[in-house]
């Protein structure tokens, strides 16, 4: 199973959120790129990166910390964060991305959405499946929809999407543990998807058990910055 660290950004700055409110904001680092660097002397390969501006504006904003990531670093990035339109995902696969992740886009502009999956292929397009009691939500994190969280990653597999980031809301920044029953019943009912775990992940017990559900990845935040869980360990 792939490690995966996150870093999202604010104002050019590395932070974190608890359950994706904004108002919660604790600043980890000024700059991103020497995080970066410390995942990969541990030897981490891939990192997800997230615009919380980009997400709020509709619009790519932080592609330029993408770029100096990517530049700096040989970390496989994947981004997301207010990706919308055509030439948001230029600048993201220009700026160094080796995959992109599509939330609010494939809810509010399915269309567009596929169309990036016939463009660019399954194996560069992330869905990303973020919810609240099930149901995804979208904007942020600002809003939720009446979409259902299985049928909408079921939905979209039979477009050809292959790698699905979910997120338990409820969990995220709580240091709480991860969703396991919500990713177990995903990878019973979508099956074949390459599932990535988000959200809660506090501990290297949790990885171990996402690793036996058969997760393709695990994201970890908080517990990284908090010290709660160490990568050299793993």
């Amino acid at each position: 199973m792939r490690i995966i660290p996150a870093i999202d950004i604010i104002d050019g700055k590395c932070v974190r959120l608890t359950k994706g409110d904004y108002n919660t904001k604790k600043v980890y680092n000024e700059n991103p790129i020497e995080v970066a660097k410390r995942f990969e002397s541990v030897g981490v390969q891939y990192l997800h990166l997230v615009d919380l501006d980009g997400a709020k504006a509709n619009h790519i904003v932080n592609y330029k910390v993408l770029e100096q990531i990517a530049s700096k670093t040989s970390l496989k990035i994947d981004f997301g964060g207010g990706l919308k339109s055509n030439e948001d995902l230029h600048i993201a696969f220009n700026s160094g991305a080796k995959q992109i992740t599509g939330g609010s886009i494939a809810v509010k502009d399915a269309d567009t959405f596929e169309g990036w999956i016939d463009k660019y292929g399954s194996s560069k397009i992330i869905l990303g499946a973020d919810c609240n009691n099930e149901n995804i939500a979208i904007s942020g994190w600002q809003e939720e929809s009446q979409l259902q969280v299985i049928p909408f990653i079921k939905g979209y597999q039979e477009k050809g999407v292959k790698y699905v980031i979910c997120t338990d809301i409820a969990k995220d920044g709580m240091l709480e543990g991860p969703s396991f029953n919500l990713y177990k019943q995903i990878l019973q009912e979508a099956k074949d998807v390459k599932l990535i775990a988000s959200g809660g992940i506090t501990t290297i017990e949790d990885i171990n058990k996402l690793e036996d559900l058969g997760c393709e990845g695990a994201i970890i935040g908080k517990a990284l910055y908090e010290g709660r869980i160490s990568l050299r360990e793993y």
